[in-house]
């Protein structure tokens, strides 16, 4: 009897996950035909010199040429240090206000429904109609920012195509919009935050500042990592913004590595040089997120 019972609870264990490879097998297709596919024929056109005008019975291997190209080439040089020094100034910038917002606003007693609301806005709007509104608010000519400085008795500025101004204000205007992300992620973590920790501690004692690193802090480190790593992956694909404010400029000074590709290599149509370009962005964006991951697993 015990055989046959645990022959029938062994059966239903295997039905049970052939049902479960039956369910997941149409997702995990649908991953392998959007992910791997596209990934791995980008990784083949790296070592190609494939244009699209030529075709691809026209293109060759060249193995390594597309990469020191483009290692070799200051502009990309300079996008791929733009890059990284935007993705680090923005991140923090972001996961910094956001997390002050987030407290501020879970302390209030009232109005949090309306103040989340209003905050979410920016977040909300495409990227191609935020970098429109911004430059016309920026204008040299007849923006509300410039008048009102001119008001003032200050100089105006031509924000993007002064090399003293132009990346700073395509920062400030990627923090304005991106805030709001990190706000709602953070916001809804302290939720999970147990009342009776603030409860003991101000009976112990401990003033706010004291309460937030040693309670809210710890609490929320989870939500903080994988958030910034979000971010991260966000922040370095920056293309919609450039593209339309500066298109790389004033003298490469906002070039990313995106902005750098479409100009240089989706343009021209010379895929072989932008797959290379795709495939060092994708190793760029794994080595500065596995800091976040390991941070999450340890």
């Amino acid at each position: 009897m015990r055989r046959n019972e645990i022959r029938k609870l062994g059966s239903a264990s295997a039905q049970t996950k052939r049902f479960g490879i039956c369910m997941i097998s149409p997702t995990v297709l649908l991953l392998l035909i959007m992910t791997a596919y596209p990934l791995v024929f980008t990784l083949i056109y790296s070592f190609t010199d494939y244009n699209y005008l030529k075709g691809t019975d026209n293109a060759s291997f060249i193995l390594f040429d597309n990469y020191i190209k483009l290692f070799k080439n200051d502009y990309f040089r300079q996008a791929v240090g733009n890059t990284i020094k935007f993705t680090i100034l923005a991140v923090l910038l972001e996961m910094g206000l956001g997390l002050l917002i987030a407290v501020f606003i879970h302390s209030l007693k009232r109005a949090q429904k309306i103040m989340r609301t209003l905050l979410l806005l920016p977040y909300l709007l495409p990227a191609v109609t935020v970098a429109l509104s911004w430059r016309m608010m920026l204008s040299s000519n007849y923006g509300i920012i410039n008048q009102f400085l001119t008001s003032l008795g200050l100089p105006c500025y031509n924000w993007f195509l002064d090399t003293k101004t132009a990346f700073g204000a395509i920062l400030l205007i990627d923090v304005w919009q991106n805030v709001p992300f990190v706000f709602l992620l953070l916001f809804a973590s302290l939720q999970s935050v147990p009342e009776g920790q603030y409860e003991a501690a101000r009976i112990d004692g401990a003033d706010a500042l004291h309460q937030f690193w040693y309670i809210t802090i710890p609490n929320i480190k989870n939500s903080l990592a994988l958030c910034a790593l979000l971010r991260t992956i966000d922040t370095f694909r920056l293309f919609e913004k450039v593209n339309v404010l500066t298109g790389g400029g004033p003298a490469g000074t906002t070039s990313t590595i995106t902005q750098y590709l479409y100009n240089y290599g989706i343009k021209s149509l010379d895929f072989g040089f932008g797959s290379a370009g795709a495939i060092v962005m994708t190793l760029l964006v794994l080595i500065l997120s596995s800091f976040y991951i390991k941070r999450a697993m340890g």
